[in-house]
């Protein structure tokens, strides 16, 4: 409509139709190759219009065919051409993209499992958030796995980026979905996946072997017993959150990464805290406490959790969620994980063991 207006106005020389020329590459941008070739027909047509009709474009028939509007024909025609070609690979890639995101869903559905919801009287909950828009799975990771002595949890970070993170995390949660049925004492299961971890980086070879190492809290809630054990291996501490109080689950007996145990010598050690009915448990990784706003101050996370202390866990985690955006800007710098474990008021602790036989 606006061509329609400026057309007349204008002198023959200078026809403003010559930006219709640029109406498939605009098409490309959002339609297929079919729709961009409707445009080139339409482009090309109104050209005509405002060329050559009268009662449109106050000119004669006869300048339908002068050069200038002959050239606006034929540079159309051609752009035209270009757009459905752009359109074509634009369609192409878009499919290929969306392949590989399917691909990589199923992935972190295999690699990232949700957790149950409900593991007997316990409520779990787990939250995942990439820093790369794109990105499906990354280095951290979580776990939790019922067995016949409680409940294991498991969280970790993997040191550095890219797929061999990816690798390194699915062998760790391979290791430890295996083992956690098996080993009946924490330190044991640390241990198992401790060589899991050495053997994998001794098979990849390489000048990092000694650099391929991944913090991790093993945590367990065994049956019969109002408390959580707790394995950490160079990780942030658990978080405790019990009546607004929350408490840090550390006694500064850490033990190195995995994958650099070996080369330290240092034996896991097991620390015992009271997890009672009403109790929350929170594993994180250190993207979360590392997360900085706009002055490059930490994310406070305790003082946060101490004003959220009566949600349950899936509420608190999509409020730590939120809050991280909101405190960064929208712009998180390294991929999060949190997995949160209430046992709920007036809920026993997880039934005893049936004794063997």
């Amino acid at each position: 409509m606006a061509l329609l207006l400026l057309e007349p106005a204008t002198p023959v020389e200078w026809p403003v139709s010559f930006m219709l020329i640029a109406l498939p590459l605009v098409a490309a941008f959002a339609h297929g190759p079919a729709a961009v070739g409707g445009a080139t027909v339409f482009a090309v047509v109104l050209e005509g219009v405002l060329a050559g009709t009268p009662c449109c474009a106050g000119r004669e028939v006869g300048y339908l065919w002068d050069r200038h509007y002959v050239a606006s024909y034929i540079c159309t025609g051609l752009v035209g051409v270009l757009g459905m070609i752009l359109a074509a690979h634009r369609v192409r890639r878009e499919r290929t993209l969306a392949d590989v995101r399917f691909v990589a869903d199923i992935a972190q559905r295999v690699l990232l499992r949700p957790v149950p919801h409900q593991i007997g009287s316990l409520h779990l909950e787990s939250l995942y958030r990439s820093a790369a828009a794109e990105a499906r799975i990354g280095g951290d990771l979580y776990e939790a796995v019922p067995t016949r002595y409680g409940v294991r949890l498991l969280i970790g970070d993997v040191r550095g980026k890219g797929l061999l993170a990816v690798e390194t995390a699915a062998a760790l949660l391979g290791a430890f979905r295996e083992a956690a049925h098996d080993e009946p004492a924490l330190p044991a299961l640390a241990d198992r996946v401790e060589t899991s971890m050495d053997r994998r980086a001794v098979l990849l070879g390489g000048s990092e072997v000694g650099e391929r190492f991944v913090t991790a809290v093993f945590a367990e809630i065994p049956l019969g017993e109002p408390l959580v054990r707790v394995v950490n291996c160079g990780h942030p501490p658990p978080v405790r959150i019990r009546s607004g109080e929350v408490c840090e689950l550390d006694r500064g007996r850490s033990a190195p990464p995995l994958n650099l145990g070996v080369l330290l010598g240092e034996p896991y050690h097991v620390d015992a805290y009271s997890f009672r009915p009403g109790d929350q448990l929170l594993l994180y990784t250190d993207g979360i406490t590392e997360t900085r706003d706009a002055a490059g101050s930490f994310y406070p996370l305790l003082q946060r959790l101490r004003s959220w202390s009566s949600l349950p866990p899936r509420e608190l985690l999509e409020r730590l969620h939120q809050d991280l955006l909101a405190y960064s800007g929208d712009r998180l710098q390294d991929d999060i994980a949190a997995l949160a474990v209430r046992l709920p008021a007036g809920e026993p602790p997880l039934p005893a063991a049936p004794p063997p036989g």
